[in-house]
């Protein structure tokens, strides 16, 4: 294990990548700004539990994902209830028929494993996520992201579960187009 100035060097290293990280999951610089500074306090209040079975950066990525999830249940709690906030489902309805074929199919994706080697990609998945509406952002990114369960999320957000059913399929409906659109349709 490396000395404590070391080790606290190591850490601050890694800030750069927290903040990418929380970005994508919080999109508020601030709860973002909080929630990597919360990681790093804890990383270097617990520099004794890093006994080096995993990388440092694996390490505080699992700190963040704790405070990321932390910040999320403290956005919602906090959070004015409002209207549908989450936008009109009729923009989706109007992509399928009444049997629910799909009115025109979405264009095949040539080489999805190629696109996703790709920095360009990551920054049109970015600027899609962008354009998510925020709940439907962060139901989409604690699923598939985090790995978050139903339950939990629902827990987290204090949403049911057939709405959070709801906001993961208008999350990947708007992510496809977007990315049909900004990316495979080019």
């Amino acid at each position: 294990m490396p000395a404590p100035s070391e080790f606290r060097s190591e850490v601050e290293k890694l800030r750069p990548y927290l903040v990418r990280y929380a970005t994508l999951q919080l999109r508020d610089a601030e709860a973002v700004q909080d929630a990597v500074q919360e990681t790093l306090l804890a990383a270097l209040a617990g520099e004794a539990n890093f006994a080096g079975r995993s990388q440092l950066r694996t390490w505080l990525t699992g700190i963040l994902k704790h405070k990321i999830v932390d910040a999320i249940r403290r956005q919602s709690r906090e959070a004015a209830i409002s209207g549908d906030a989450e936008g009109d489902a009729s923009e989706f309805d109007q992509l399928f028929e009444a049997n629910g074929h799909w009115v025109e199919h979405p264009a095949a994706w040539t080489d999805p494993d190629a696109a996703l080697g790709q920095q360009q990609f990551f920054a049109v998945l970015q600027a899609c996520l962008n354009k998510l509406p925020k709940k439907t952002a962060q139901v989409f990114m604690m699923r598939e992201h985090l790995g978050s369960e139903t339950g939990e999320i629902c827990k987290n957000l204090a949403i049911t579960p057939t709405h959070c059913g709801v906001l993961m399929y208008r999350a990947r409906m708007a992510l496809q187009q977007c990315l049909d659109k900004n990316w495979f349709g080019k």
